[in-house]
């Protein structure tokens, strides 16, 4: 039977971007599906006391220089050259993870390429609605029924659940991955999570 691979994902993270990209191969080996959940980076941060490695580690000697050293070999390795990081960064990604939602499952594929491609090898400020929709549109994507949407009641709403449950799983930081009840954070845990695959662990 396969597996399935939920990643538990937001837009804001570039390793998250890293990990999507990468992802495929892995998939295609194992014979695994890849189930995407939308949730919000600053509320798991807010939910965990968890920071940004750029402000947990802002007075380590050496830590962020080494956490650069280890994204360029990841992106080596994996071929992931279209990468830039966003000039714009951080940005703010709620709307665009409740547009990810009020996509729906039939446009959720092109919306999460489209917007990966805007922030992470395109640059654009997508943290402006009005960036957004051009973005969107650009890509032939209905933008006022995404953007409209990603207000209602019951995408905030969704949202909000789908953060608070990953919190209540374990989860920290973003890029995580879940295969049933076990968890793997980090795009560098990758080879662990495929490892698991093969090993035929229920």
């Amino acid at each position: 039977m396969s597996k399935t691979v939920e990643f538990i994902f937001d837009f804001a993270s570039p390793n998250a971007y890293l990990a999507y990209r990468a992802l495929p191969p892995l998939l295609q080996r194992t014979g695994a599906t890849l189930q995407l959940t939308p949730c919000l980076l600053g509320g798991i941060f807010k939910a965990t006391g968890n920071q940004a490695p750029m402000l947990a580690f802002a007075n380590v000697r050496g830590k962020l220089d080494y956490d650069m050293l280890e994204m360029r070999r990841f992106i080596a390795r994996h071929d992931l050259a279209k990468f830039r990081m966003n000039p714009h960064f951080p940005i703010n990604s709620l709307l665009l993870m409740r547009g990810m939602i009020a996509a729906g499952a039939e446009a959720q594929g092109t919306y999460v390429e489209t917007v990966l491609a805007a922030m992470w090898e395109d640059g654009q400020a997508m943290g402006d609605p009005a960036v957004v929709a051009q973005v969107l549109r650009a890509a032939g994507l209905d933008a006022d029924r995404i953007l409209a949407g990603a207000q209602t009641d019951s995408v905030k709403q969704a949202l909000a659940a789908n953060t608070e449950g990953a919190v209540a799983r374990g989860v920290f930081g973003i890029p995580s991955f879940f295969v049933g009840a076990e968890m793997f954070f980090g795009k560098e845990r990758l080879g662990q999570l495929e490892a698991y695959l093969r090993s035929g662990q229920p």
